[in-house]
């Protein structure tokens, strides 16, 4: 029934996300639903599944009805107001590791921060790093905070205008520049609104997801101007891209005077631009 009611509203993967549903009202896994199967369920377990379902059948993304999201095999608490970490998004975590496997302390700096998941991922997986990241968002700020203690990760979270905080901050704690400045900006052209899916389009923040109007390239050019400024010598910067938008990107770092290049998703797509400052 709840895979069916699912599929009426629209749901894609409506097995699926019924079933981590069904698993998250009754406090247990995927693996332990299918266990429980012959096993009889409690009204008040059927009631907590019904509101999540129905919560899901508007369409509310199923990271916020359950608050959380994976990421870089991490659960990351979410909810309205945080832009939910998407898997294409991981490419940064694996080219940051491996652009600074073999520096010693490296200085990372985040441009806005939603859950937290680049930030805390880069503190986790580069324990020896200093890692700091920005928000003009609360909900953003405070969330990251939480993930970050509850994981056990040794991040410096502000609050403010990204560019504006980060330089004052890198005035006095890196005037030897950082290693890696990193970013998943809002890149998502405001005119293409109306064709989002809408658990994207109504839920999510806007603020995290949307260029600024008739300027879909604003955040790589920002971006790379702030990285000729900030970057130590052979520093490297990193933006995660929108569909389509890797030329331009590559064309606004290399106007700032960065060697760039473009790295691919698994779908082939340009997804994170890769500039780095001249040693």
């Amino acid at each position: 029934m709840a895979r069916s009611f699912l599929e009426r509203k629209g749901v894609e993967e409506a097995r699926l996300e019924a079933e981590l549903l069904c698993a998250h009202a009754l406090g247990i896994n995927r693996l332990g639903l299918f266990m429980r199967l012959e096993q009889p369920i409690e009204a008040h377990e059927v009631d907590a599944a019904r509101d999540l379902l129905v919560r899901r059948g508007r369409r509310e993304p199923v990271a916020y009805v359950t608050g959380k999201r994976e990421f870089y095999g991490r659960d990351f608490h979410v909810g309205p107001g945080v832009l939910i970490p998407r898997p294409e998004t991981e490419l940064l975590i694996d080219l940051a590791r491996e652009l600074l496997k073999d520096r010693e302390s490296p200085l990372v700096a985040e441009f806005g921060c939603g859950s937290g998941c680049i930030a805390i991922s880069l503190a986790l997986e580069l324990q020896a790093a200093r890692v700091i990241t920005c928000d003009l968002s609360t909900s953003a700020v405070s969330q990251t905070r939480a993930n970050a203690e509850r994981l056990g990760a040794d991040v410096e979270v502000l609050i403010g205008d990204g560019l504006e905080v980060l330089g004052e901050r890198l005035k006095s704690e890196a005037p030897g520049g950082l290693d890696l400045l990193i970013s998943n900006p809002p890149y998502v052209d405001p005119a293409d609104r109306p064709e989002l899916q809408p658990e994207v389009r109504d839920y999510e923040p806007e603020l995290a997801l949307y260029a600024p109007e008739g300027d879909v390239d604003h955040w790589a050019r920002r971006l790379s101007e702030a990285a000729v400024k900030w970057l130590a010598p052979d520093g490297v910067l990193l933006i995660e891209l929108g569909a389509n938008r890797g030329p331009a990107a590559l064309a606004a770092a290399r106007a700032a005077g960065l060697d760039a290049e473009l790295h691919q998703d698994l779908a082939r797509l340009d997804r994170v631009l890769e500039a780095r400052r001249r040693a």
